[in-house]
């Protein structure tokens, strides 16, 4: 969303553990979405939990893509419009480094190496060095200076020598000196800077230098030119005085000499903003290089950047409990919300489209939404929330039941042109067959986190068509239960067994005074040992299971 040439996207998303109302409501509220909007903006389902048998059961019958996972919606460094710097290549001059900060108004810039990946960083602070603390006169050498650096840097012509070969040994010599002293001082491979005489060029030119530049001159002898060429010396003529020279040649010094190469702190486009803060806050760099997934350099990142966030932007079906939501909805920019359950306590920053109606599935509400808006079911959408209302409903018998879903749903079958019970049949011996998964994986298919008051409480469904089911798959389960309730930081947790064809639920549960809270909710005659319950006729988890276990902590 930070990246302007991406559309602007709108996700739709369900709960964590996704059960088949999650999944087929962001499906089919995003399409409805897309069929209404103005083109602008593209709503995209997304899911933020794997899926059990029953819905993977459901995707495959109607043709539907699997919704793209997302963990976290909170906001991401590419969220940011951060600042899109270009950057240098080693071998640039600091003179050019320098020009170009100023130009762009930065104050630093990311040195690059092949295919863009980051070698290094070169500061303002970098470049006050080479006044400031040069006084080495090898440096010029030991950084392997090309010669061309040199010829940018004081504006000179090139009269002999190759320009793309380097200064790479001797030191730099102001030739300032009688002819005696320049004997002395230049030696074979120095770079030597004099004045237009060409005695003292001569004189010079026979300790053979690497290279010799040549100040306010505009004219050299021809002699002076045979002997540069005889002795292979770089001769460069500039119009530039001694002194200006001396001052500026140190600028033409390759930045990958002094910039920063090790310890460099990155963030990546995908980095969460929760995540660096930290860093933001105790490192007091002024801004921090950004790399994509294949450590290429993309940009820099600064504080500053953060007054510019773009916020992703996401719609909530089948819940509206925070705690229950994908992780970082509290840094989304929340935009609507269609649910059938209780409502939880959570404020938004700002008004939201809010659609919650005592029905017994979300996808109720949606069709509803269709035929308000006059847009057309097509079958796979139809197939989709046929299945969802038969799942939540558990085929119409759930007490979360009304006939207003009764009538969607039998309306839903004409479209798609299935007998709903059938159809209700095999997605529910879908999502009774485990198969290879683990007992905790089972625990957590369909898994929800309530609160009453400061306990917080875990509630797992787990839908069987047999007894024989339930008695495979309790003690397994039972093992589980402690090791959740550290996992999750919860006090309590209650397991539902639920036979959907002898409407019942076994519940296991663990957790100080579990036991209880169930005997205070549905009567001591539900627990048949400890951490064990039978609950006949209680089959839904929304307006039985929790309203009931609400109830019970409330006698505690």
């Amino acid at each position: 969303m930070g990246d302007s040439n991406q559309a602007k996207q709108v996700w739709v998303i369900g709960h964590k553990n996704p059960d088949t109302d999650a999944i087929c409501a962001a499906i089919t509220y995003a399409n409805l979405k897309n069929k209404t909007s103005d083109g602008t903006v593209t709503y995209v389902p997304k899911r933020c939990g794997n899926l059990n048998g029953e819905t993977s059961y459901v995707l495959k019958r109607f043709g539907v893509d699997l919704p793209e996972f997302v963990g976290n919606v909170g906001a991401q460094v590419k969220d940011v419009d951060f600042r899109r710097t270009v950057g240098i290549k080693g071998r640039l001059s600091l003179k050019r480094a320098w020009e170009m900060m100023k130009e762009m108004k930065v104050v630093a810039l990311p040195v690059l190496g092949e295919d863009n990946h980051l070698d290094g960083m070169i500061v303002n602070g970098d470049l006050a060095r080479t006044y400031m603390d040069m006084i080495d006169n090898c440096e010029l050498s030991r950084a392997n200076t090309p010669y061309r650096n040199i010829i940018d840097t004081i504006e000179g012509t090139l009269i002999t020598g190759d320009k793309t070969a380097c200064f790479n040994k001797g030191k730099v010599v102001v030739a300032a000196g009688n002819h005696k002293t320049m004997r002395e001082y230049i030696e074979e491979g120095d770079l030597v800077i004099l004045g237009n005489v060409e005695e003292r060029q001569m004189v010079a030119l026979s300790c053979k230098p690497s290279c010799m530049i040549v100040t306010a001159e505009t004219f050299l002898p021809p002699e002076v030119i045979e002997e540069a060429m005889a002795i292979d010396c770089v001769l460069i003529m500039t119009p530039f005085d001694s002194f200006t020279v001396a001052r500026l040649i140190n600028q033409s010094i390759p930045v990958e000499y002094f910039m920063t190469k090790g310890n460099l702190i990155t963030f990546f486009q995908d980095d969460y903003i929760e995540d660096i803060t930290d860093t933001l806050a105790k490192v007091r760099h002024r801004s921090f290089p950004v790399l994509n997934d294949k450590h290429q350099y993309v940009g820099m990142f600064s504080r500053r950047h953060l007054m510019e966030m773009h916020k992703k932007q996401i719609i909530l079906v089948d819940h509206n409990e925070f705690s229950q939501a994908v992780d970082g909805v509290e840094d989304a920019e929340l935009l609507e919300i269609i649910d059938h359950h209780r409502i939880g306590g959570h404020q938004t920053n700002l008004p939201v489209f809010f659609r919650n109606q005592p029905l017994g599935c979300s996808n109720t509400i949606i069709y509803h939404m269709y035929k308000e808006q006059g847009v057309e079911i097509e079958p796979k959408i139809a197939g989709l929330m046929l299945s969802a209302i038969l799942s939540d409903t558990l085929m119409f018998k759930s007490p979360t039941c009304t006939p207003v879903d009764v009538a969607a749903g039998k309306e839903l079958a004409k479209i798609v042109g299935v007998n709903y019970e059938e159809h209700a049949m095999a997605m529910f011996e879908a999502g009774s067959d485990f198969g290879d998964k683990t007992s905790k994986e089972i625990l957590f298919t369909d898994f929800k986190i309530f609160s009453q008051g400061e306990t917080k409480f875990g509630v797992s469904q787990v839908s069987v068509v047999s007894q024989n089911q339930i008695d495979n798959l309790s003690p397994g389960i039972a093992e589980c239960l402690e090791d959740a309730m550290t996992e999750k930081g919860i006090h309590m947790i209650f397991v539902m067994l639920t036979n959907v064809i002898e409407q019942k639920s076994d519940v296991l549960c663990a957790g100080k005074h579990a036991d209880t809270v169930i005997a205070n909710g549905f009567g001591e005659n539900a627990v048949t040992g400890a951490g064990t319950a039978t609950l006949p006729g209680v089959v839904s988890r929304k307006k039985q299971m929790v309203p009931s276990l609400t109830a019970g902590l409330q006698q505690m």
